[in-house]
């Protein structure tokens, strides 16, 4: 899991500055919609919709922008977009497994633009279920390193609250934990003064395919593809990718 760990720590560190942000914006607005209209407009009654919150002030989403999307996801303004969530699975080149997690007001568009996705940059759609059992539905918290704090300081703060496990990623640790423990662990870690970049609810693999630098390129080219559509919010791979391979293939 480090290959993809780092390659998604380095691309989220990117993200505020990147030529992406709008899209960026997009989707962590369409999840803050999604969570206020499933769980209430509350965040100290929804966790889901306060770690969708945090996550978007963090990557420095408008109060504005957020409180609106609150507004119209618990029904205040009238006019949110029926989502629905769905889950494409796919192989993508090198044997690389890859799940898909769309928000999407319509199915059709968003099975057509994955599909061609997926195909144009060499992968192969996936019958549901093909792929889905080599990942585990798990809860990714990043904390920023900060001078002097240790892994073990960080797994001290979070191991009463369901923490799997700390990884140092050289420049974050990340916790793992259940999917229904995140936002406990989130809030362990800021009540013991740690900075939460993000929390998320993520399908970690189980067995991870070693790249090297041709199918690595080609593998990250899909996985860009796929999150550069509108209606895709996430996407989870099983490559592990090295330090040294990741600095060649940029």
């Amino acid at each position: 899991m480090s290959g993809h760990s780092k390659w998604a720590t380095t691309k989220h560190k990117k993200a505020v500055v990147d030529a992406k942000r709008g899209k960026l914006f997009a989707k962590l607005i369409k999840t803050i919609e999604v969570a206020a209209r499933t769980g209430g407009g509350d965040p100290s009654g929804n966790p889901t919709l306060a770690d969708a919150i945090a996550k978007a002030k963090g990557q420095s989403v408008p109060n504005d922008n957020i409180d609106r999307a609150v507004k119209r996801g618990s029904g205040e303004l009238g006019d949110a977009a029926a989502y629905e969530e769905i889950t494409y699975e796919a192989y993508a080149q090198g044997g690389v497994a890859i799940m898909v997690e769309c928000l999407t007001d319509n199915r059709n568009r968003a099975a057509a633009e994955v599909r061609i996705a997926i195909t144009r940059n060499g992968g192969n759609p996936a019958d549901p279920g093909s792929v889905s059992y080599l990942f585990n539905r798990k809860g990714v918290i990043l904390v920023t390193k900060t001078d002097g704090l240790t892994e073990d300081d960080v797994l001290l703060a979070v191991l009463e609250v369901g923490a799997e496990e700390v990884n140092d990623l050289d420049e974050a640790f990340e916790v793992v934990c259940d999917g229904s423990d995140t936002h406990a662990v989130r809030l362990a870690c800021t009540d013991a003064g740690l900075t939460v970049e993000s929390a998320d609810i993520a399908w970690l693999p189980s067995v991870s395919v070693p790249l090297e630098d041709d199918v690595a390129l080609k593998v990250l080219k899909l996985v860009d593809a796929l999150e550069d559509l509108d209606d895709v919010q996430n996407v989870w791979a099983n490559f592990d990718i090295s330090d040294e391979v990741l600095e060649r293939v940029g």
